[in-house]
């Protein structure tokens, strides 16, 4: 199959583009900066002429459409660029599906569950009024609806996927990225971080994440929606005191706070539906997936 995956250099596109090669599929990329792939596509997808050439390179039979800006603060900080990339970029995806007819894969978030404080299966932004808590978490509703909008207008086919709190090595540090990516790199490098002790989250090791992900080529199902996580739910304190002690280090640099504003309380996931369709499997627990992200990350930091 001739896939297109829409920035497929980040922290999931890139392992999501070598497990789809790896089962014999045409994989090309797109994403912002410049790149040696043969089957690479400079492309901002903001940038509507960026994009119509991006797709029309070949005959795409399915868009894996990972392209966006990440995470709430990053939201609100960069919110223009974050709206401009998320809703006007997956509009002009949109668009270009209904005149090319490729299928799509569209990565949500689960940030789109917002103030819900139940198990959160699939169904439930059909069934329960939600309040997102940030323009992230908007952003990404909005392109949710997008999508039911076109497929009932014009007949488009995507699936839809929310990510649990997707984390391991090939995340490079930020301000603004994945909690355990964070506070890895500030354990390591003797840096203070603060931890939320009242939230409760869902962590999925990428290598899980990227395996369910990839079995929608060959499993997709037009307008199925789908939570993929693993079932790791911890509390934030504990995430932290496994990072410290795989590193051997105690906890005076670290700031304990009871909740963070603008999120979720806790994650608590039904992902029954992935594991039916997509063979979801939690096959790396959180202890084993911070210990290879340390690793990688002393690797790629050159700490010891």
């Amino acid at each position: 199959m001739r896939i297109l995956v829409t920035g497929g250099l980040g922290a999931v596109g890139r392992p999501l583009v070598g497990e789809l090669r790896a089962r014999g599929h045409e994989v090309w990329i797109a994403d912002r900066g410049h790149h040696h792939d043969p089957h690479y596509i400079r492309m901002d997808v903001s940038e509507y002429r960026q994009v119509e050439r991006a797709l029309s390179a070949a005959p795409f039979e399915l868009v894996y459409h990972l392209a966006a800006e990440f995470g709430r603060w990053n939201g609100e900080d960069y919110y223009e660029t974050m709206w401009r990339t998320n809703v006007i970029g997956t509009k002009h995806i949109i668009r270009l599906q209904e005149r090319l007819g490729f299928r799509m894969v569209f990565a949500s978030s689960s940030e789109v569950y917002g103030d819900y404080r139940g198990v959160m299966t699939e169904d439930v932004l059909e069934r329960v009024p939600i309040r997102q808590m940030n323009d992230y978490a908007i952003s990404k509703w909005v392109n949710e609806l997008q999508i039911l909008n076109s497929a009932q207008a014009c007949g488009t086919q995507t699936v839809r996927v929310r990510l649990f709190n997707t984390y391991g090595p090939g995340e490079y540090y930020a301000p603004y990225r994945s909690v355990i990516c964070r506070w890895v790199y500030h354990a390591l490098h003797d840096q203070p971080y603060v931890v939320y002790t009242a939230h409760r989250r869902t962590s999925t090791y990428i290598d899980d994440a990227v395996r369910a992900l990839a079995n929608i080529a060959d499993r997709f199902r037009p307008g199925e929606v789908y939570n993929i996580a693993s079932n790791c739910l911890h509390d934030m304190r504990t995430a932290s005191d496994i990072i410290l002690r795989l590193l051997g280090k105690d906890d005076s640099l670290v700031e304990y706070r009871d909740v963070e504003p603008q999120t979720t309380l806790e994650k608590v996931v039904d992902a029954s539906k992935a594991e039916r369709d997509l063979e979801m499997r939690t096959t790396v627990d959180l202890e084993e997936g911070i210990a290879r992200t340390i690793a990688w990350q002393r690797e790629v930091y050159g700490v010891r």
